[in-house]
């Protein structure tokens, strides 16, 4: 039998790790340790400061979708709420001053023998089912002899089309503006209209009364006849030629009615340099609302106030609850 040689199969004092060295000596070289010491500073370092610009960065988007806060847009009733009533009727008006808007937009225009009522021919149209006929065309005494309960069910009561005289006298106080929009029409079209205007607002003493028109020969008499009226302009797309109306146009305007999707970031600035105030006009629907909101503008003027006033609310209670503070 052979004898079993101890000092051949003697095991290394080391007990392998001689062995193990050389395996792992890629790790222990020092580009490898500079290596492994980077990536250790990168977990520690890149983790938090990538969820850090994360976080600001929706806060920053929260702070901007919620910025309408600090000063939220006058909510202004076309032509009064014309979802429950006639559009510039007193029932409409109501209902619009119960649900307690910020401003009401009335339509002016003048009748042949020089009245003005709060009527936009349109309105006109579909009461007398004729397409063609405009205010200019009928007497004071047809226009007041109109019913448009014909058309809209449910009325309070109040039927018929007021007298510009008449509507001023019942919501001018009950707001914090009124938008007179003047609407030029046969058969005197812009002849004395400006003076025509600026009578009745004397005469019911309305202090919160701005004016605008699509004339600007008619802004720029009212600004003339009386400087120290707050007067607008309007901006839009040009039927016939498709361009949009030139936006700095007239000097001595406070506000400038926008069609709302002309209205952009860079709009609103320019017209801000310019300490004009920006109302978009007419926005009925709830993503344009959301997107005017976002944009800053200074009013909006709806035919569905109470949807605008709903959905201002909702998001108020998101950007509460997502902790959003409000300055006051």
């Amino acid at each position: 039998m052979a004898i079993f040689d101890w000092r051949q199969r003697k095991r290394p004092l080391d007990g392998g790790g001689t062995r193990r060295r050389r395996l792992f000596r890629p790790f222990y070289s020092r580009s490898s340790k500079k290596l492994i010491l980077f990536a250790v500073i990168f977990l520690a370092i890149f983790p938090p400061l990538f969820f850090h610009f994360k976080l600001r960065r929706f806060r920053q988007i929260i702070a901007q979708k919620c910025d309408w806060l600090h000063h939220p847009p006058l909510v202004c009733a076309h032509g009064g709420d014309s979802t429950l009533a006639f559009p510039n009727t007193m029932d409409a008006y109501s209902y619009a001053i119960r649900s307690r808007v910020d401003c009401i937009e009335v339509d002016v225009s003048r009748s042949s023998d020089g009245v003005l009522f709060a009527l936009h021919n349109r309105d006109l149209q579909r009461i007398a089912s004729n397409s063609t006929v405009q205010v200019g065309d009928l007497s004071m005494k047809q226009i007041k002899e109109l019913d448009v309960s014909q058309i809209v069910k449910g009325t309070l009561g109040n039927r018929r089309i007021p007298t510009l005289e008449d509507a001023l006298a019942s919501i001018s106080s009950s707001v914090q503006r009124v938008v007179l929009d003047a609407k030029v029409g046969p058969p005197m079209y812009e002849k004395g209209l400006a003076q025509d205007i600026l009578s009745v607002i004397k005469r019911t003493q309305c202090k919160n009364c701005i004016v605008w028109a699509k004339s600007d020969s008619l802004a720029r008499d009212v600004i003339k006849r009386a400087p120290d009226m707050t007067v607008g302009y309007i901006v839009m797309v040009d039927h016939l030629t498709g361009v949009r109306n030139s936006l700095l146009r007239m000097k001595g305007a406070g506000v400038v009615g926008v069609y709302h999707p002309l209205i952009d970031e860079k709009l609103v600035k320019v017209l801000r340099r310019r300490n004009k105030e920006v109302y978009a006009w007419t926005v009925d629907d709830a993503d344009p609302m959301k997107k005017m909101l976002h944009l800053g503008v200074d009013a909006v003027v709806t035919s569905n106030p109470a949807m605008f006033q709903g959905l201002m609310e909702d998001l108020r209670t998101e950007c509460l609850e997502e902790g959003v503070s409000i300055r006051t």
